[in-house]
């Protein structure tokens, strides 16, 4: 059973940073892709950045910039470094897989499996 799990949420002021993980566990293979989405109160989810096995990287358009993703092989382990955090960007953030080596999507539907997500405020 492939099991995701995020870490590195909290509460930061605007212009603030943080550090989000994606930690996977379970079966593995050599395609995959790794996207972040944020939701934040009462909307849908947000493609925020994705990565994958081959390192190609995709941003969406509100947060280039100022994020970036990377990636652990030897950790199995995905990274989303935030800068210059505005109270915009507050919601709950959730990595997900899919098992595909192409340009990983934004679109949430294009994934299959799902962390429990992480919290981010970004408030004065």
């Amino acid at each position: 059973q492939l099991q995701l799990v995020e870490s590195g949420g909290g509460s930061v002021q605007p212009g603030g940073s943080l550090r989000l993980s994606c930690a996977a566990s379970g079966p593995t293979s050599d395609y995959w892709g790794i996207g972040w989405f944020r939701q934040a109160p009462g909307k849908g989810r947000d493609g925020i950045s994705c990565i994958n096995s081959v390192g190609a990287i995709v941003y969406g358009d509100s947060v280039k910039g100022r994020f970036t993703i990377s990636r652990d092989n030897a950790k199995n382990t995905v990274y989303l470094e935030m800068s210059d955090l505005e109270p915009e960007d507050t919601g709950l953030y959730y990595c997900a897989l899919r098992w595909s080596a192409g340009t990983c999507p934004t679109d949430p539907q294009r994934y299959k499996y799902w962390g429990q997500g992480t919290q981010v405020t970004v408030a004065s």
